[in-house]
């Protein structure tokens, strides 16, 4: 989401944290846990906490009440 909403490709995305650009779209998809290096390297590229990033709870969908 944070991606998207940046405009960032996920190519840009990987360039700067020096990973492999499918890398991306498996942490985007839940197929892939990042190191904790990796998880920190994202949440500073979007200037935020790791755990708006990240989390152990599911996130709720867009657009439901909560």
């Amino acid at each position: 989401m944070l991606r998207a909403e940046r405009g960032t490709s996920r190519r840009e995305l990987a360039e700067a944290l020096g990973v492999h650009y499918q890398t991306i779209g498996y942490l985007e998809r839940g197929e892939y846990s990042p190191s904790l290096s990796l998880a920190l390297q994202i949440a500073e590229y979007f200037d935020v906490p790791v755990e708006v990033v990240f989390s152990l709870r599911p996130f709720p969908r867009l657009g439901s009440e909560g």
